[in-house]
């Protein structure tokens, strides 16, 4: 896909909002190189990946891949045999856990399918697999952290021969302590300070310049004023000495729990490398589907067949409490659609919107849209937006402009989406639109997907008596003189100038006399699209009672079902409770008339 259209269409502003939905530095490294695929199979894999992590995130939230690091060099260094340092260690071990972590969250979602469904094993997903190849090493992490407290420190016990130093060096430090506290209580008048400082890694106290040679020992440093030598007193030499080989033989101890830990790593090295992808990988894909919960996007039905069909999409980088979504269709029924309308009404944004839908789509993105969107793969998308004018190349708006549809034209074909914003202006407008429907025509001949925003009026014709040719427009409400910013295919835009300027107060003589300078073909064709435009207005408001008249009848017919099934619930009860009477009353008849034989027979 051409660099110009993505960032013409603003791709990279959701790239960067994607990148903040990834975990680690991994997932964002995916995250900001993703690009629109132009392969069918790959890109309904990729839409189906996010679909899966969408509705895994749904269910059971987003597994978490903080942490994650790219531990790779570090492996190339073990498989040579090399030793690794505390912190790549515990990368090592992090790694470990997120996998461990990242399997238990796959296992937990299979439990709730396995309750949920009838089946004994659920089926999986795309995602199934990713998880399937994940390993952990538990015992191996839980060793790593065992003997490593941090990226600088290394646990006491990481080994019994470490403990073993540690504890000479805590007690030769207590000598030394004890020591230089001595000498510091006997010669507290000698001292600039009362304290045990370190300078070149032995312990000495401060001296006074003047008592430099009434404590012997040897003077390391000596402070920048020059009235403070720091001595270390004879009487620990040999324990600073003694504490200085402790030192060097920790730290060979430490690299000799290094090596053992590095060396137990060396084996898994393969299960660490093919780890870290599978992690980088699933934490991209969540990235999407934690993205494509925010927007409220869905997975768009593709296809290699050459049209689209946007239902309710959404521009996705304008705020979604005053975007206004937009039905479009092109491809199918016509290959190429002109869209009309004032300005600020919206063209430019539905052009916008149709653009980085299909980018979007293509990089396996779900789109801003109603569920059954559908979209086409394109091959390349070419865009000619906005103002472009070059002082630096002294080109003209219209030179600019004209400069990138000359390139569009040498590159674009059938499997190309072309998208054009006020094509043909800034010149003559007879001439613009001249060239405007000459560009379009050989498009359309070559079948070239294209959408078109323009003010000229014989664009609207052209499309008229054009097949294959559809006009939109951007409508406009006059009373208030702002867009609505709802794109109407079928019916193309309608001129408001004179509207527009007698409501903001323009002398109505003005009007008629400007009136008079407008050809009759044109009036009528004005003329004509005001009556599209009050025919659509009036089907719509007829299609809102219409609509509104059968939720009622539905409400009715609900509402008439629950008294009849309130009324058969009291029939039923009374049946019943009438039943259950005559049966005591038959009773009760039966249980008199055995006690009356009873006392006959007595009597008798």
């Amino acid at each position: 896909m051409n660099k110009k259209a993505l960032k013409t269409l603003e791709y990279d502003k959701i790239i960067e909002q994607l990148t903040q939905y990834a975990d680690s530095p991994l997932g964002k490294e995916q995250c900001a190189n993703l690009r629109p695929m132009n392969l069918l199979e790959e890109i309904v894999a990729a839409q189906q990946e996010t679909a899966d992590a969408l509705s895994r995130i749904y269910a059971r939230g987003k597994v978490s891949f903080a942490g994650l690091r790219d531990i790779r060099p570090s492996l190339l260094r073990l498989d040579v045999g090399g030793s690794l340092g505390m912190p790549e260690l515990l990368a090592l071990a992090r790694s470990l856990e997120i996998a461990e972590h990242a399997i238990e969250y796959a296992a937990e979602t299979e439990n709730r399918e396995r309750e949920a469904g009838d089946e004994e094993e659920p089926q999986g997903d795309s995602l199934t697999g990713y998880f399937a190849e994940l390993e952990g090493l538990p015992g191996f992490s839980r060793e790593i952290h065992r003997c490593i407290i941090s990226e600088d420190e290394m646990a006491d016990d990481a080994s019994a021969e470490l403990a073993r130093i540690r504890r000479q060096i805590r007690q030769t430090g207590d000598k030394i302590h004890a020591a230089l506290n001595g000498i510091l209580n006997s010669s507290r008048d000698m001292l600039q300070d009362a304290v045990i400082v370190l300078r070149n890694n032995r312990y000495c106290l401060p001296v006074k310049l003047e008592y430099k040679n009434a404590i012997s020992g040897i003077t390391h440093d000596q402070s920048s004023s020059g009235s403070t030598v720091f001595i270390e007193p004879m009487a620990v030499v040999k324990i600073n000495n003694d504490l200085a080989e402790l030192v060097i033989r920790e730290q060979e101890e430490i690299q000799k729990v290094l090596d053992r830990l590095s060396q137990e790593a060396a084996p898994y090295s393969g299960t660490f490398k093919r780890n870290v992808e599978i992690l980088m990988k699933l934490d991209f894909i969540f990235a999407k589907g934690a993205f494509a919960r925010h927007q409220k996007a869905t997975m768009p039905v593709y296809h290699a067949k050459g049209y689209l069909n946007l239902k309710k999409a959404r521009h996705p980088l304008i705020d979604p409490k005053k975007v206004v979504p937009i039905d479009v269709a092109l491809g199918r029924e016509y290959t190429l659609l002109v869209v009309t309308g004032p300005n600020t009404g919206g063209k430019t944004v539905s052009l916008k919107t149709v653009g980085l839908l299909t980018l979007m789509g293509q990089a396996g993105l779900h789109i801003p849209a109603f569920d059954g969107s559908e979209l086409s793969v394109f091959q390349e998308v070419f865009a000619d937006i906005g103002d472009e004018q070059s002082i630096e190349q002294s080109l003209s708006t219209f030179s600019s402009h004209m400069v990138n549809t000359v390139e569009i034209l040498k590159k674009a074909n059938s499997r190309s989406l072309v998208l054009f914003d006020e094509l043909g202006a800034g010149t003559d407008p007879t001439e613009g639109a001249a060239l405007a429907i000459s560009i379009l025509s050989y498009l359309k001949e070559r079948g070239v997907r294209t959408m078109a925003t323009t003010h000229y009026s014989e664009l609207k014709v052209y499309a008229l008596s054009t097949e294959g040719v559809e006009n939109a427009s951007c409508e406009f409400n006059v009373e208030t003189l702002s867009p609505t910013y709802r794109l109407l295919v079928g019916i193309p835009g309608k001129s408001n100038a004179f509207a527009i300027s007698r409501k903001l107060g323009l002398p109505e003589e003005i009007i008629a006399e400007a009136d008079t300078h407008i050809a009759n073909d044109s009036r009528s064709f004005e003329d004509l699209i005001a009556d599209l435009e009050d025919s659509r207005a009036q089907m719509e408001k007829e299609q809102e009672q219409i609509a509104a008249l059968r939720a009622e009848a539905e409400r009715l017919k609900e509402r008439l079902a629950a008294k009849n099934e309130k009324i058969d619930v009291s029939r039923e009860k009374i049946l019943k409770e009438a039943h259950e009477e005559a049966l005591r009353i038959l009773q009760e008849a039966k249980d008199y008339a055995d006690q009356t034989i009873r006392n006959y027979n007595k009597w008798s």
